[in-house]
C-alpha cells in the first residue's frame, strides 16, 4: 500500500464537524440537547433569507483555519448542518417530514427522528452544490465530504413502512450510493460514512451492515472512509452513557468495499494492537481527545502516533481528532488542530519522509 497521492506521509484530516460561531448558530441551545435527527431550523440565529450566506462565510472560515493549521485534508466543518446525519436523513423521499417518530439515542435516552412513512429514494442532489464549493475554495490536494451511513440512519429512524429494518438500510445504501457518486463528480477526493451504531448496535451490525454498507460504496469511483466511534464526548458527559475502552464491531470492517477506517483512539484509550483487526485498510487515528478541554502538545501527538506505528504502517496511518469538534470552542478546536499537525510532522521527521 502506498502513501496517498498528492499528500505527505501521515496526512492530517479532521474528522468532520468543527465548531460553528456563534453568530451563525445558537450554540447553547445546541449543547442543552441530543443532537438532533429531525430538522432543528430553530438552532440558527441568522434569518432564513440571509442564511445561505451566512453558512457560506462560516465554511470559508472552517477551511481557512484548517489551513492555517496545517491540515493537510480539508473538509467544510459541517457549517451548513444542524447535526452530521439530519440534512441528509430528512432530504430523502418517503420521510414523513410533518410528523417524525422517536427512537432510543445511544446515552438511552428517547430523541425524535425521521419516520420512514414510504420507500426510501434520492430524487436531487443534496450535498453537491457544497461539495464544490469546498473543492474549489479550498487550497489542497485532498477535500473530504462526509454523509450519514445507511446502517446508522436506520438505527436513528422509527420505520413504519418496511417489514425489515434491514430492507429499510438498503434502501438507504441505494440513495447513498447516488449522494456519493455525485460527490464525486463534484470534485470531492475522498466520502466518509459516519457508522457510530456500528458500535452502539454491534449485534445488529452484524446481521446487515456490511452488506448495506458495501451497497453504499459500491462503483462510486472515488476513496470512500467510514467513521465509527463511541459518540460524542461532550454529549455522553452530559446525557449520560460511559464509554468503552475497545470495540465490539471492528474486523468485519476489514473485509467491507471501505477504504479508510476512522477510529475514536485518544479518549478511549485504545489499545493499538486492535489496528491489527484492519491489516487491509487505511487508518484515520484519532489522536486527539475531545473530552479535555486542554490542547495537547504536539509530543502526546507524537507519542500516539508512534504507539499506532508499532502495528500498522505509515503508508496506512492517518492523524485525525477522535470525533468530530463542534462542541469546542474555535480557539481550542484549532489550537488542537495544530498540535496535531506539528506532532504528525515530528513523527513524518523521525520516518525521513
Amino acid at each position: 500500500m502506498e502513501k496517498l497521492p498528492g499528500l505527505p506521509l501521515l496526512p492530517t484530516a479532521i474528522v468532520g464537524s468543527y465548531p460553528q460561531p456563534d453568530w451563525l448558530i445558537d450554540r447553547e441551545k445546541l449543547k442543552s440537547r441530543l443532537p438532533p435527527r429531525v430538522r432543528a431550523k430553530e438552532l440558527w440565529r441568522v434569518p432564513e433569507a440571509e442564511l445561505a450566506d451566512a453558512q457560506e462565510a462560516a465554511t470559508l472560515m472552517a477551511i481557512s483555519d484548517q489551513e492555517l493549521a496545517g491540515i493537510d485534508i480539508i473538509g467544510d466543518g459541517e457549517m451548513r448542518r444542524e447535526s452530521y446525519s439530519n440534512a441528509l436523513a430528512n432530504a430523502l423521499s418517503g420521510i414523513d417530514i410533518d410528523k417524525p417518530g422517536s427512537a432510543m439515542d445511544r446515552t438511552g435516552n428517547a430523541n425524535p427522528v425521521p419516520r420512514v412513512a414510504g420507500r426510501i429514494s434520492r430524487l436531487k442532489s443534496i450535498e453537491g452544490d457544497n461539495a464544490g464549493f469546498l473543492k474549489r475554495r479550498a487550497h489542497c490536494n485532498c477535500v473530504k465530504i462526509t454523509l450519514p451511513g445507511p446502517f446508522t440512519m436506520t438505527q436513528q429512524a422509527q420505520n413504519d413502512f418496511y417489514d425489515t429494518d434491514e430492507a429499510l438500510a438498503m434502501d438507504y445504501a441505494t440513495a447513498v450510493n447516488a449522494e456519493l457518486k455525485d460527490l464525486f463528480a463534484n470534485g470531492v477526493d475522498i466520502v466518509q460514512l459516519d457508522e457510530p451504531y456500528l458500535q452502539a448496535r454491534a449485534d445488529k451490525a452484524r446481521a446487515y451492515a456490511i452488506k448495506a454498507i458495501d451497497k453504499a460504496v459500491d462503483g462510486v469511483g472515488g476513496l470512500t472512509a467510514l467513521h465509527i466511534c463511541f459518540g460524542y464526548a461532550y454529549v455522553h458527559e452530559k446525557h449520560g452513557g460511559a464509554k468503552q475502552g475497545g470495540y465490539d464491531f471492528l474486523g468485519e470492517l476489514n473485509e467491507s468495499k471501505i477504504d479508510i477506517i476512522s477510529l475514536e483512539a485518544a479518549q478511549p484509550n485504545l489499545d493499538p494492537r486492535i489496528l491489527k483487526e484492519l491489516p487491509d485498510k487505511r487508518i484515520m487515528y484519532g489522536v486527539i481527545d475531545l473530552n479535555d478541554p486542554n490542547v495537547e502538545t504536539a509530543e502526546l501527538v507524537a507519542k500516539r502516533l508512534r504507539a499506532a506505528l508499532e502495528y500498522t504502517r505509515p503508508e496506512q496511518l492517518i492523524a485525525a481528532p477522535d470525533c468530530g469538534m463542534k462542541y469546542h470552542s474555535r480557539e481550542v478546536a484549532f489550537a488542537k488542530l495544530k498540535a496535531m499537525a506539528d506532532g504528525a510532522a515530528m513523527v513524518r521527521k523521525e520516518l525521513g519522509a
